[in-house]
């Protein structure tokens, strides 16, 4: 079978790519990158994708879709992957609300409490207006940043 996307890296790009494996530099998945572009290059060993897969202990539809990445989309997007566009989530708290929430805690405890749990400070950071709304595990993570 012809391969649709075929592998032609520059003098550069090939130099670059054995850098990234020699010195491991970069994420896990960078280096596999490298490591699998460097066996489909043509003027190199040009495997076949079933040999990348079986050498790589993945399926042959990702070095597929590597290829295809490299062909459509360039080097330095194939070989770091794309960036988020937007966050996974929105940050529920600025940085003047963490304070305040921070303060809170490190003030006295209600009458009748020892400690302040987290459910209990969530309740207060509403009650003063600090956040609209807020759950105990923001304020946990809140909490853990400063630690």
């Amino acid at each position: 079978m012809t391969k649709k996307y075929i592998v032609q890296l520059t003098t550069k790009e090939r130099r670059t790519l054995r850098e990234i494996v020699k010195r491991l530099n970069g994420t896990s998945q960078k280096v596999r990158r490298a490591q699998m572009l460097l066996k489909a290059d043509e003027a190199g060993p040009a495997w076949t994708d079933e040999q990348i897969a079986a050498a790589f202990d993945c399926r042959t539809r990702t070095v597929e879709k590597l290829r295809e990445r490299l062909v459509k989309e360039g080097f330095e997007q194939t070989l770091h992957g794309k960036p988020r566009e937007k966050p996974p989530t929105e940050k529920i708290l600025s940085g003047k609300q963490e304070a305040r929430v921070i303060a809170v805690r490190l003030g006295p405890p209600p009458k009748g409490y020892a400690n302040w749990t987290l459910r209990l400070l969530a309740r207060k950071v509403v009650e003063l207006e600090i956040a609209e709304a807020i759950s105990y595990e923001t304020v946990r993570r809140t909490l853990k940043k400063t630690g």
